[in-house]
């Protein structure tokens, strides 16, 4: 049943891929970008500080990001995901004056392509009503709270799970598996913003690079739900993976705890954007949880932390006019449709195995992830406007 199911699956999510994000109107003033297998091309080498749209075109034969590094050209100022082939796509970003780099990766793997320096310069100065500089700054303190409690409890829970994991205890490690990762699937795009966490947490076998030692979640997953003719690690290596997972989570813990841990308005509403492309790019097709099938666990998540994000903003969104009215009213039909119809499947203090959803249920799943997607796609350039 799996086979047929991920069939019919990975055929949805790339219709899905192609039309969701796929909402590039004529901008005079937006950026073009132009991705291929090696490379990406900026219309413009600079740039004035503010909201900047990017208009990024997908020219190459596979799926490809499009990001925009920080001077130490480790940090990720800005990612837009899962641009498939022949995909337009309108990325919005808030930068301040500086020194960038732009660079893209296709498939979304290894190192970025064709890094290319991109300079902010200072922009005009706007008057801001008062009234939605107190939101915007309280919207990015409430966030800043939201990821340390969510980080705060997936460090917890992941201690847990490593102790259980370390000690052989496999059936414990599973029935804790899917409910500690909720946590850093709710935040996952901020894990993304730090370089070479997320690749040490959540990297899946299929995008380990030759050479890459394979870390995190789901090779521990493949020995908790090892494959025929797979060999599980041994304690000694049970020790030193767990215990990375475990440092690795506390790095990430560390950095969103710490002082001069920043964020921006824009990377609130980007942040739910690209949880909802998380669920249509590796969800939907069954692709995360290839060894476990707990995904509809994460999907949930993806979709909670994609709510609580779009919650933050939903009040400045609804005070830009009547666009922004449109689009919250939209949204808010669609978060809760999404959660109803996620509810069928819940099973105890879970959901079923993903094995069990046929192609229609599939389809269903992936329809309203692309009712939801649509308007949530136009949640950036209409709260930095």
């Amino acid at each position: 049943m799996l086979t047929g199911t991920l069939a019919g699956a990975a055929t949805i999510a790339l219709a899905l891929s192609g039309c969701v994000p796929n909402r590039a109107s004529a901008d005079a003033e937006a950026l073009a970008v132009s991705l291929t297998d090696t490379a990406c091309t900026v219309s413009e080498k600079t740039a004035p500080s503010g909201a900047i749209t990017f208009q990024v075109t997908n020219k190459g034969t596979d799926v490809n990001e499009f990001e925009i590094l920080a001077s130490d050209k480790l940090r990720i100022a800005g990612e837009k995901e899962n641009i498939g082939p022949g995909t337009t796509v309108n990325y919005v970003v808030q930068l301040t004056e500086g020194d960038y780099f732009t660079a893209c990766r296709k498939g979304m793997t290894g190192s970025p392509a064709h890094l290319a320096a991109f300079t902010v310069t200072k922009g005009k100065s706007t008057t801001t009503d008062a009234s939605e500089s107190k939101q915007v700054a309280t919207a990015v303190t409430n966030y800043k709270g939201y990821l340390k409690d969510q980080t705060s409890q997936l460090l917890d829970a992941t201690t847990s799970f490593a102790a259980a994991y370390e000690a052989g205890d496999d059936t414990a490690a599973r029935n804790q598996y899917a409910s500690a990762r909720a946590f850093y699937e709710r935040i996952e795009p901020t894990a993304e913003q730090f370089g070479d966490i997320d690749p040490a947490i959540d990297l899946r076998e299929a995008d380990v690079e030759s050479g890459q030692t394979w870390t995190g979640w789901h090779r521990i997953e493949k020995d908790l739900w090892a494959p025929a003719g797979f060999t599980p690690s041994n304690p000694a290596e049970r020790a030193t993976l767990g215990k990375q997972l475990v440092a690795d989570t506390q790095r990430l813990s560390d950095l969103v705890a710490a002082k001069n841990f920043t964020l921006t308005i824009d990377q609130i509403s980007n942040g739910a954007i690209g949880l909802m492309e998380e669920v249509s790019r590796s969800k939907i097709t069954g692709e995360e949880e290839t060894f476990s099938h707990t995904d509809l666990w994460d999907f949930q998540a993806n979709v909670e932390g994609a709510n609580v994000a779009y919650g933050i903003v939903r009040d400045i969104a609804e005070a830009k006019g009547q666009s922004g009215k449109q689009v919250v009213s939209k949204l808010d039909t669609e978060f809760a449709a999404i959660q109803k119809l996620l509810a069928q499947y819940k099973k105890g203090d879970g959901f079923v195995s993903y094995t069990e959803l046929s192609t229609t249920q599939v389809k269903q799943l992936s329809d309203e992830v692309n009712a939801l997607s649509e308007p949530l796609s136009q949640l950036t350039s209409i709260i930095v406007k």
